[in-house]
């Protein structure tokens, strides 16, 4: 997410920044407001509007904190899963796998056509691509387009396997974020942990799982890449972000996209994870992971 150049705003403004971000983070772990029908979308489309409406962030930089690279790549990978589930890759991989491990169930009901392999093809070269280096919202965006040029596949259909929902709560949220980074509330978060050096990997690592479930990870990778620059050795910085930032996801539900993408999913099944419940096993989960990557980093730092 590019940064904002901030600005003095007035203490009302602050605080309504303050007000609009907690809100609004309220909703994304309750996965509801309370006694009203507001959902994560929702209440991200809310914050957003009245971080603007506030005059908090002005339009064009609402729009330059959206982070579109993000919101391009998880658009073009839903594109492609999409395509693999339409295909029916994914019913005949069960059915291998259910072949294998019970050999009594391969039973007719289970039986499914061929696949198409064209998705799983383009696939392998999205996959490729990502482990050539090519960067990855140009590599799923070109496999995506690619999905779309077909004979066989109604567009419409693809276009029905993309969680809309799901790339407004993102827009929304970066803009919620850029508001609140404007109005100071990085700054304050990480103000204490700066007289710490920052750049000790201890500190940093904590300091990174704590804002990754303040902010969302994706949301605080963007906040604290601009500090990773000034550390004495940048590389074992981007190493400890990208640790940190991904296993301490695993705490709360809005820790990481995927907690979001998941939870989302299984509620249009009917079935509700609260924050409660997954924070019973993220947590010592969150703990362990870290703690053990920290150690790893340090073990092998020079």
């Amino acid at each position: 997410m590019p940064s904002i150049t901030r600005v003095l705003l007035s203490d009302a403004r602050v605080l309504a920044a303050y007000v609009i971000f907690a809100g609004s983070y309220l909703v994304f772990a309750l996965g509801k407001f309370p006694w009203m029908k507001i959902d994560r979308p929702g209440a991200a489309i809310i914050g957003a509007v009245l971080m603007v409406a506030f005059g908090i962030v002005g339009g064009g930089e609402a729009l330059a904190s959206v982070d579109f690279a993000t919101v391009v790549l998880l658009f073009a990978m839903m594109l492609i899963v999409g395509s693999l589930r339409l295909a029916g890759f994914f019913a005949w991989i069960t059915d291998w796998m259910i072949e294998r491990l019970h050999p009594q169930l391969a039973a007719p009901e289970l039986q499914h056509g061929r696949f198409r392999k064209k998705p799983v093809v383009v696939l392998v070269v999205v996959l490729a691509g990502l482990l050539a280096g090519v960067p990855p919202p140009m590599t799923a965006a070109v496999g995506a387009a690619l999905l779309l040029i077909t004979r066989t596949v109604e567009p419409r259909r693809l276009y029905d396997e993309i969680d809309w929902g799901l790339l407004v709560f993102f827009v929304g949220l970066f803009i919620i974020v850029g508001g609140a980074d404007r109005a100071g509330l990085t700054a304050r978060l990480l103000e204490p942990v700066n007289a710490w050096n920052l750049h000790r990997i201890p500190i940093f690592v904590g300091s990174t799982a704590v804002l990754s479930n303040i902010v969302s990870n994706v949301p605080g990778v963007m906040l604290l890449r601009t500090v990773v620059s000034a550390f004495p050795d940048p590389r074992l910085g981007w190493i400890a972000l990208a640790m940190a930032s991904t296993l301490a996801g695993n705490l709360t539900i809005t820790g990481s996209v995927a907690n979001i993408i998941v939870v989302e999913r299984a509620a249009a099944e009917g079935v509700h994870v609260g924050s409660r419940e997954y924070l019973r096993v993220g947590a010592p989960l969150t703990v362990a992971t870290v703690v053990v990557g920290s150690l790893w980093l340090w073990a092998t730092s020079p």
